[in-house]
């Protein structure tokens, strides 16, 4: 498909998806390539192990590669993606259940050095993973992705009234989740 000599402009994602249903053997893979990490990233945010999300992934993956003659153009083809990405996620947790939300321990937000973002990240990390797996979606991507509630919703397959109230329970919970982080900050600073 390149030419050595020649500029060639990067087909879209849309132009991708559909040079793919038509029979392109390396479109998907150029397409999966480009979102990877993202889609990686988001899997890992919506699974319990790292183990979950490279499986969820890759049923996503297989699940957008069979479908994607069935993509409509109403949506980004990202939005398609991170859709078909956290439904694999919440299917993976729905059959495994013993990957429910668990309730926090008192001391379990300690960390030994506010100031690092990478002890920070890791504690987000596991206050996320203690919500349940619908406000964790709605959070992740509104607040996280960067989704509007509106986008959100269409991506979950849920009302817009049901995104916002998921993320206000969410923010509230990680709120509660992270008030040792939030304390020894403020001790420190003081």
């Amino acid at each position: 498909m390149g030419s050595f000599g020649g500029t060639q402009r990067a087909r879209s994602d849309a132009e991708l998806l559909a040079a793919h249903a038509a029979g392109d053997r390396y479109a998907f893979e150029e397409l999966f390539l480009r979102h990877q990490r993202q889609l990686y990233r988001l899997a890992r945010l919506t699974s319990r192990t790292c183990e979950d999300a490279a499986d969820a992934l890759q049923d996503a993956m297989l699940s957008a590669h069979r479908n994607a003659g069935s993509f409509r153009n109403d949506a980004a083809v990202s939005s398609w993606l991170y859709r078909i990405v956290v439904n694999a996620c919440l299917d993976r947790l729905r059959r495994n259940k013993n990957h429910l939300a668990i309730q926090l321990e008192d001391d379990a937000c300690w960390i030994s050095d506010p100031a690092s973002q990478t002890d920070t990240a890791v504690v987000v990390q596991r206050a996320l993973m203690r919500l349940p797996v619908s406000q964790r979606a709605a959070v992740v991507a509104v607040d996280m992705q960067g989704y509007s509630v509106a986008d959100a919703a269409r991506l979950l397959g849920v009302p817009q009234g049901t995104i916002k109230s998921r993320c206000a329970r969410a923010r509230a919970r990680l709120a509660l989740l992270l008030r040792y982080f939030d304390h020894d900050v403020a001790r420190d600073a003081g």
